[in-house]
């Protein structure tokens, strides 16, 4: 069954859809917090305003909570199935459906990782 946001990104124009790639040790922590708390798994941007992170297996999408959760950006596509090695980055396509879009890429990346790295810390410690 699909949910609001698989209808929205289906829905949604592309502005732009790059190759791209998902760091191995991101990837990998995402993983190991996919198993305790399973997905999808939603999670504030603290850094970037009003911006949240939904995280499913099918796809990574922020989007922006002032207007209704307009996706501005999402890594789809993502090709972990044939992965033979842990440390290989995760291919995938990343799609921009808004012109500034490129400007919180990065960022989004190392909060995925710093946050899940520290809830994880704190559930086995």
């Amino acid at each position: 069954m699909q949910n609001q946001l698989d209808i929205s990104l289906g829905k949604m124009p592309i502005m732009a859809q790059r190759d791209s790639y998902i760091e191995a040790k991101t990837y990998n922590i995402w993983r190991r917090a996919r198993h305790i708390w399973g997905a999808p798994m939603k999670m504030i941007l603290p850094e970037i305003n009003e911006f949240q992170l939904h995280l499913t297996d099918e796809y990574w999408v922020v989007v922006d909570l002032s207007k209704h959760e307009v996706p501005v950006l999402a890594w789809v596509e993502m090709a972990d199935e044939n992965r033979t090695d842990m440390y290989e980055p995760i291919i995938c396509k990343l799609n921009y459906y808004h012109f500034a879009a490129s400007a919180i890429r990065a960022k989004t990346l190392d909060l995925v990782e710093v946050m899940l790295s520290d809830r994880l810390y704190d559930y086995y410690h």
